[in-house]
């Protein structure tokens, strides 16, 4: 039976107990109380039915902290899409968007016939001609339309390019007939 390496001194565990007591974040407490208890001598089936965590997960946490202490514990994801764009830019879209219409801001790319209303792909354009960001997902645009205080109507089917000469000709001439 091989002896286990990670071992950890009376400093290092009181130091994972009081940043357990501190921690309001569950996901964090558990990864403190992972590595203590491994490195208190407990057997890895122990900890993991303890602590509901796996065994490449208990190894991954307890080399984050060997290398670089409690600070390896904790969370290092971004949040994905959130952090294409800096608070600043956010508020400067909302207020874009609350401003213009897509006409005025994008001329005639606008995906609506009249660009009065906001779309998906006025979205799209904007962010791209404005920060050159562009989202992998649909829904992340709609999370940003909410984000901004806008709600999801479906527009008219308007063909773009319907003349409006022509369909008053059109018509006119169904009425006389």
């Amino acid at each position: 039976m091989a002896k286990r390496k990670f071992q950890l001194t009376e400093s290092q565990i009181s130091e994972l107990i009081q940043a357990f007591c501190e921690c309001a974040d569950g996901q964090l407490r558990t990864r403190y109380q992972a590595v203590r208890m491994y490195g208190c001598t407990y057997s890895v089936s122990e900890v993991s039915a303890l602590t509901r965590c796996s065994r490449s997960s208990l190894m991954d946490w307890c080399a984050a902290y060997t290398q670089a202490g409690l600070a390896g514990l904790a969370d290092g994801r971004w949040g994905g899409n959130d952090a294409k764009l800096t608070l600043e830019q956010r508020a400067e879209l909302q207020c874009r968007l609350e401003t213009y219409p897509p006409e005025q801001l994008l001329g005639a790319v606008t995906q609506t016939a009249d660009g009065k209303f906001w779309t998906v792909e006025d979205l799209q354009h904007a962010l791209m001609q404005w920060w050159n960001v562009k989202y992998a997902s649909r829904s992340s645009y709609y999370n940003l339309f909410h984000a901004c205080g806008f709600s999801s109507q479906r527009p008219a089917k308007v063909f773009k390019s319907q003349r409006p000469s022509q369909m008053m000709e059109f018509e006119e001439h169904a009425e006389k007939n």
